[in-house]
């Protein structure tokens, strides 16, 4: 029974506030997080991941081929060994002897590198995201090719830099394009803090710059003071064997290189690297130590054990001709079964297939449908800022076998030809813009 004289139940506006806003702590966050949203195909890819979808998505390397009972061995011995080491806090630097052996595997690239100008980082995710919290503030402009790795794109919104895109054909990155962007964004008066380019077997376009062009877009970008930034993590995993020359080797004083060992050997150890000039190299040892304290110490020397014991480099050959197969695979499949007006790249190397579809299909919307046929891929939307890719995919080859390649190109192929026949009959949707870049997962790494 209620009170006397008391007032009729008023609406709890609370509520309704609290139901319009899920996330209680929204008008605390910085400014940055605004740009920063999930995959948008994550949920999908926990369904993809049953073992009955074929994934052409995910970019996961192919394990099986390691030498695992051998490792298991090292790594044990490692522990018992060098244990009060391994399992300690370590230097921001990264461990000596991996720094050393690191030199040696960038020399196959034709760098020339002294082991101090090496910083280890937790995979080459962390050492972007370094490069980009040391340079950009923000509103600063970053170039990348277009299509770019949804990594990057990620790690530059969440410092709220403006990413333009430059073109790409065949060849690579287009040094008349970067010309122009360059003068146009003179012309705005922004400023432009780097270049980031995946030269070689690019991801997600599965393009490589072509030699005579790295000169000429090195050249470009030092008479406009920009830096480069040589994203590397598939250098060594050419199909032909014959890695190409870093840019890194050709301009030491800029460019600032990434690399990883999570292609070439394991990538849930999480170690990669930054090679950059001595000045740039102190702020990202300052800079790895407010973010980790220090690389994971065990990890490091795992590494350093395996190269040291094992035949790391015909390693990597059984890694270039298992995936040379795959991709054989892939374009012999793609050529079979896919409808007319579908046009992809031929890689010489990597991982990675991009395909473009016919006018009027969205590669997004179509994601969904792909996966209830039992067949997944990454949309062309992820890889660009500013909303592009609707009509393209990326499609991987590295982990699947080839016959299993084959199937998924099949399903493919069977959910497009149904995609064109629906928008022929009810037309195109307008295409979806983009809210912001997507954080990395491993579904689009």
């Amino acid at each position: 029974m209620s009170d006397q004289g008391s007032q009729p139940d008023q609406p709890d506006h609370s509520v309704d506030k609290a139901a319009r806003n899920l996330d209680a702590y929204r008008a605390r966050y910085a400014e940055r997080t605004a740009g920063m949203t999930a995959s948008e195909i994550r949920a999908l890819f926990a369904v993809a991941s049953r073992p009955e979808v074929v994934s052409l998505a995910g970019g996961m390397p192919n394990l099986a081929a390691l030498p695992l009972d051998s490792l298991a061995t090292e790594v044990a011995r490692l522990v018992s060994e060098d244990g009060q080491v391994a399992l300690q806090y370590g230097s921001a630097h990264g461990v000596p002897e991996l720094r050393e052996q690191i030199c040696e595997v960038m020399a196959l690239e034709g760098i020339s590198a002294h082991p101090d100008d090496v910083v280890v980082t937790a995979g080459s995710q962390m050492g972007l995201d370094m490069v980009t919290r040391i340079f950009c503030d923000p509103g600063d402009v970053i170039l990348a090719e277009g299509p770019s790795y949804v990594g990057a794109l990620g790690s530059f919104g969440a410092y709220q830099a403006e990413v333009v895109h430059v073109a790409m054909d065949e060849d690579g990155l287009q040094p008349e394009a970067l010309r122009q962007a360059i003068a146009d964004l003179g012309k705005q008066g922004k400023r432009i803090k780097f270049l980031y380019t995946i030269p070689n077997f690019h991801n997600p376009g599965g393009i490589t710059l072509a030699v005579n062009r790295r000169a000429e877009v090195l050249e470009i970008c030092r008479q406009a003071d920009i830096l480069v930034v040589e994203d590397n993590p598939y250098g060594l995993l050419g199909f032909d064997g014959k890695p190409y020359p870093a840019l890194r080797s050709m301009d030491p004083d800029n460019v600032v290189y990434l690399g990883s060992f999570s292609k070439t050997f394991a990538s849930g150890l999480r170690v990669g690297w930054v090679l950059a000039p001595l000045a740039i190299r102190e702020k990202l040892v300052l800079t790895a130590e407010s973010a980790t304290l220090c690389p994971p110490t065990l990890n490091q020397m795992i590494v350093s054990r395996y190269l040291s014991t094992h035949d790391w480099q015909g390693q990597i050959k059984i890694f270039q001709e298992q995936y040379r197969e795959r991709r054989d695979a892939m374009m012999s499949a793609l050529e079979q079964h896919m409808p007319a007006g579908c046009t992809w790249t031929k890689p010489e190397g990597g991982f990675f297939v991009w395909l473009t579809v016919p006018e009027g299909v969205d590669t997004k919307a179509m994601l969904p449908r792909a996966v209830t046929q039992r067949v997944a891929y990454v949309s062309g939307t992820g890889f660009y800022r500013d909303g592009f890719g609707s009509r393209q995919m990326r499609l991987s080859f590295c982990y699947p076998t080839p016959e299993r390649i084959r199937e998924g190109v099949r399903r493919l192929a069977n959910t497009l030809s149904e995609e064109m026949e629906l928008v022929r009959t009810f037309g195109t949707v307008p295409p979806r813009s983009v809210p912001g870049p997507q954080a990395p997962s491993p579904d689009t790494a």
